[in-house]
């Protein structure tokens, strides 16, 4: 609906075309409490967001703030070129322009990614802040600041424009994290919220459908995001709690995803390019081709890693790297990674880093220790089920 709306208001006007979707939704909360929620509750806040917007176009005062243009259209045209505008092969379009347009090359890319997760993707502030480490003000200074970009550029970005190629790779990186988001994020709601992987797969098939974004990479990421979706139904278990993957019944894996998945990671092997994308596909395909965690090829998982900390180094993939290097060479070596990895100051608020810690304590036959990294651990649980998961976890070594 935003991406439909600005390109009628135009990018300087997207904080009107963003108001008036909240109005939309604002008028769906009070509606549909007493008459119920409709059969297609899309297509209602379509036709309320089209009325509102047209309501709006017709008043003379907001007319002379839009493009020249669309003042000459107010009384004649408004109502066919809404109906485009919200049409569903437009509304397909301007989202792949949208995620681009946010993509403005005077923003760094941090910024270019946290604009398509709030415009395009409805995260709020304390969500992105969450899947970039860093704290909430210092996040609402950057979108403020990348607004304002935008509100200087007349229309949406054209995706025959000349650097495209250079701004798909910050749309790569906001899908990437949208999906992370959905698949094991920081929400206070719940762990697991199949919602926003589902988004992120569907924007990136919309890049795929569109035959200049369709690269390897795209594929990588495609690829990457159907091998970890086979496995969502089993990361929580029937009484609603966290399964691990030691844990995980595998049987439940969807075999339709792992083999689109495979599929596409092939597809992605061509020209000479390895993105960090590529390797986590493939560390994924490793874990979906064993047939438990004792039967993983934890030799090549730690070589993939090994590569992705040489082209896209943080401290999560450290500690994922950690992780595999105990299940293949014990427990010492992987607590010896884990406490030296660079900047873990970065992981201070992830509570499976101590965790991670914990259980290595606890392979180790130090129980004590591994019931105080628990409990740190405890203490930073971002949800009711990460918090009964590792109350579990803490309990286990009291007994």
């Amino acid at each position: 609906m935003v991406a439909a709306l600005t390109r009628i208001f135009g990018v300087h006007n997207l904080a009107l075309a963003e108001d008036v979707v909240q109005d939309a939704f604002c008028r769906a909360l009070d509606v549909w409490t007493t008459r119920g929620v409709p059969d297609n509750p899309s297509a209602w806040l379509m036709t309320a967001a089209k009325n509102r917007a047209l309501d709006l176009l017709r008043r003379d005062r907001t007319a002379q703030t839009l493009a020249p243009e669309i003042g000459r259209m107010v009384e004649t045209e408004w109502a066919p070129t809404l109906d485009e505008a919200f049409a569903a092969h437009t509304i397909r379009d301007e989202q792949l322009r949208m995620m681009f347009s946010c993509c403005h090359p005077r923003l760094r890319e941090d910024v270019q990614i946290a604009l398509i997760l709030n415009v395009l993707c409805g995260f709020g502030a304390a969500e992105i802040a969450s899947a970039f480490l860093v704290g909430r003000a210092a996040l609402e200074k950057r979108l403020s600041r990348g607004k304002h970009i935008l509100a200087g550029a007349k229309r949406l970005f054209e995706l025959s424009d000349a650097d495209f190629a250079q701004r798909l790779s910050a749309v790569h990186c906001a899908l990437y994290l949208l999906f992370n988001e959905g698949y094991h994020g920081a929400s206070a709601e719940r762990a697991v919220r199949v919602e926003l992987c589902s988004e992120a797969m569907r924007l990136t098939a919309l890049l795929r459908e569109h035959e200049p974004a369709a690269t390897p990479a795209t594929n990588a990421l495609a690829a990457l995001m159907c091998l970890h979706a086979a496995r969502l139904s089993a990361r929580i278990d029937a009484a609603g709690d966290l399964s691990p993957l030691g844990d995980q019944d595998r049987s439940t894996w969807d075999q339709r995803l792992i083999a689109d998945g495979l599929a596409l990671l092939d597809d992605s092997a061509t020209g000479d390019e390895i993105t960090p994308y590529h390797l986590e596909a493939g560390i994924a395909a490793t874990h979906a081709a064993a047939s438990s965690i004792e039967d993983t090829n934890w030799a090549q998982i730690v070589s993939l890693y090994d590569r992705l900390m040489i082209i896209s180094p943080s401290p999560v993939i450290a500690l994922n790297r950690a992780i595999a290097i105990a299940h293949r060479d014990g427990a010492e070596r992987g607590l010896e990674e884990m406490h030296s990895i660079v900047d873990r100051v970065r992981l201070a608020g992830y509570p499976f880093y101590p965790a991670a810690i914990a259980e290595l304590e606890v392979r180790r036959g130090n129980r004590d220790a591994a019931r105080a990294h628990f409990v740190a651990a405890l203490g930073l649980a971002r949800n009711a089920t990460e918090r009964r998961f590792l109350e579990r976890r803490v309990a286990s070594c009291e007994s």
